[in-house]
């Protein structure tokens, strides 16, 4: 990543996040993020649940379009996270199905959906009380 680009993904965290968290949760969040676009994931949604949840201070859900491309981001996800943070998953879980894998960061926790499974859970519905923060996917 180019020291523009950094100062760019920096630059727009800060702008959209207008709380304190931790500044490594909002950095590991973009990155999965970003990780996911380079895959070709659809519907990058971040939402920040710290104040209306435990579990994390994040959730990055993720539309992929097949079992296999649900997989890679998954896997690009994981080899992003490791290479820039040297930080992997507490848990993995639904990689050998493909439909729904969820990965468990702590402080980030990252869903990556086929479109019916996303549609059916419908996490930003049920998590609505959280800021949404929309993730600009490249072209």
């Amino acid at each position: 990543m180019s020291k523009q680009h950094q100062y760019e993904l920096d630059e727009k965290i800060t702008q959209q996040s207008n709380t304190n968290y931790d500044l490594d949760s909002q950095k590991l969040a973009w990155k999965i993020a970003e990780a996911a676009d380079d895959k070709k994931g659809a519907d990058i949604t971040i939402l920040q649940v710290a104040e209306v949840s435990y579990l994390a201070d994040y959730f990055v859900i993720v539309t992929g379009f097949s079992k296999a491309q649900v997989r890679a981001i998954a896997d690009a996800i994981e080899a992003k996270v490791a290479e820039t943070f040297n930080h992997y998953p507490v848990r993995v879980a639904g990689k050998t199905e493909g439909s729904w894998v969820l990965e468990d960061y702590g402080e980030v926790i990252v869903h990556i959906f086929l479109p019916q499974e996303r549609e059916y859970y419908n996490l930003e519905a049920f998590w609505g009380h959280a800021q949404r923060i929309e993730y600009i996917t490249s072209m």
